[in-house]
């Protein structure tokens, strides 16, 4: 076993310390400059078409999601535990600094995951069910025309996502009510596989219902008790705001004797944090963008960016406020431990127990949409049923083993699987940018005639 984690230990230091970080943030700062930075350009009408979609419902074709649906499965899986450990993980490896990293990871992030969004569109199938799918393992598969490749992303995405770490979410989401309410482990994970799989059986169209019903209530009232901590510590908000801006580029370290560590520790687990938070890059959210019904594949690129967004720049930097404004960073905890303690120092006993109810939702969405994810993936392997009633019960199983395990290492190859299946989908974003230009153009020039959207290739025979 300690031979296991130690390799485990040493495949992760390579993937995440240097080859995703660099390949990741790199490939963002590329597909920013040859979009000409649509996170800048096009925000306004990215937010103006996804905030709309909470309160005007779009109705979907059978098989498909609505763009908001689709949107909300994705956000449902990028706001987990990551938001509220991940960022007190990055405040503490890489202090104050980290979270401005974050910032930069996301900013170019959004154009990683408008190309994935607008590739997934382009290159979606039918499967024999008459249902939409798609993501990385179809665009690898019909745009890189390599089975192989694309066969090897799907076993590692069901493995890492479906399985592996499902299985962690539910120890999240067990531990946190165990500590706050003193339910048995057990029951709290049987309890999850109960209500997970009767989502599961409804399919598509239950997934994109529950996703897009408590998402938004989820991020909104974590949001609002964020917001109230922040009004009891406003007085330390703007040396919240100084420490982050001048922790970014410790220019103490730089001029002193630590030759820039602390600017190291700071980019290393600020973009690293941010990256797992928002999965741009990752190739998990692309198999829910890929079942939008839009009009035209840009569209959804827009939307998709918005989540990238919403994620990082908005829930990830109002956790780490919690943090930084009440001081819990300073007393030596780790982990969600850290993000609970800023919110009992703000509201006492009950802050716990309001962090633990966000921290199940959360965890519980990234259930849901890790579950789905993994089905698109199944999808592509499997042909019929049977294979999906395999996975899903296989999935509920482990939700239930998760419960009560102690799962450090269990996380930790769930890394490894996350950071193997990135590569491949990084090689595919390379090689085939050039045609999510080309469908950004295409859109302009619609957009500019007042045409009614469409797009004229490959997407247009799944009409």
């Amino acid at each position: 076993m300690d031979s296991l984690e130690r390799i485990v230990s040493f495949v992760n230091s390579i993937l995440w310390d240097y080859v995703l970080i660099i390949g990741l943030v790199g490939i963002g700062i590329l597909l920013s400059i040859v979009l000409g930075f649509p996170q800048v350009k096009r925000f306004g009408k990215a937010a103006k078409k996804v905030f709309g979609g909470v309160f005007n419902k779009e109705e979907s074709k059978e098989g498909s999601m609505s763009s908001f649906q689709a949107l909300a499965t994705s956000i449902a899986a990028q706001i987990g535990t990551g938001n509220v450990a991940g960022v007190a993980t990055a405040i503490a490896m890489g202090g104050p600094g980290a979270v401005f990293w974050m910032w930069v990871s996301a900013f170019f992030g959004m154009a990683t995951i408008f190309v994935e969004a607008t590739l997934a569109q382009k290159y979606r199938e039918k499967d024999v069910d008459g249902q939409l799918v798609g993501g990385p393992a179809y665009y690898i598969k019909n745009g890189l025309k390599s089975k192989g490749l694309a066969s090897f992303f799907a076993i590692a995405l069901i493995v890492a996502l479906g399985f592996i770490g499902n299985m962690v979410q539910s120890n999240s989401i067990a531990d946190a009510i165990s500590r706050a309410f003193n339910i048995p482990n057990i029951a709290v994970g049987m309890a999850i596989a109960i209500i997970a799989g009767l989502i599961f059986i409804g399919g598509m169209s239950r997934i994109a219902r529950f996703a897009e019903m408590v998402v938004p209530v989820m991020a909104g009232v974590y949001i609002l008790g964020t917001i109230l901590v922040a009004i009891l510590f406003r007085g330390n908000i703007i040396p919240t705001i100084r420490a982050i801006f001048v922790g970014a580029f410790n220019p103490q370290a730089v001029l002193g004797g630590a030759l820039g560590i602390g600017i190291k520790q700071a980019v290393r687990y600020g973009v690293a944090r941010g990256l797992f938070s928002n999965e741009a890059g990752m190739g998990s959210t692309p198999n829910s963008h890929a079942v939008a019904d839009v009009d035209h594949p840009a569209e959804q690129g827009l939307s998709a960016m918005i989540a990238v967004f919403i994620d990082t720049i908005l829930v990830c930097t109002v956790t780490a406020l919690v943090i930084l404004t009440t001081g819990a960073d300073k007393l030596g905890l780790t982990g969600v431990a850290v993000t609970q303690e800023g919110f009992k120092i703000a509201f006492g006993p009950i802050g716990q127990k309001f962090l633990a109810i966000c921290l199940t939702f959360f965890a519980f969405t990234t259930v849901v949409g890790w579950y789905y994810f993994g089905e698109n993936n199944v999808r592509f392997l499997f042909r019929g049923k049977l294979a999906i009633r395999v996975y899903q019960i296989i999935v509920l199983i482990f939700l239930v083993l998760g419960s009560y395990q102690k799962v450090d290492l269990v996380w930790n190859v769930a890394d490894m699987f996350n950071g193997i299946m990135v590569i491949p989908n990084l090689i595919a974003l390379l090689l085939l940018y050039k045609e999510s230009n080309n469908m950004l153009r295409d859109y302009d020039s619609q957009v500019a005639r007042g045409e009614k959207l469409h797009y004229t290739y490959e997407y247009e025979k799944l009409k």
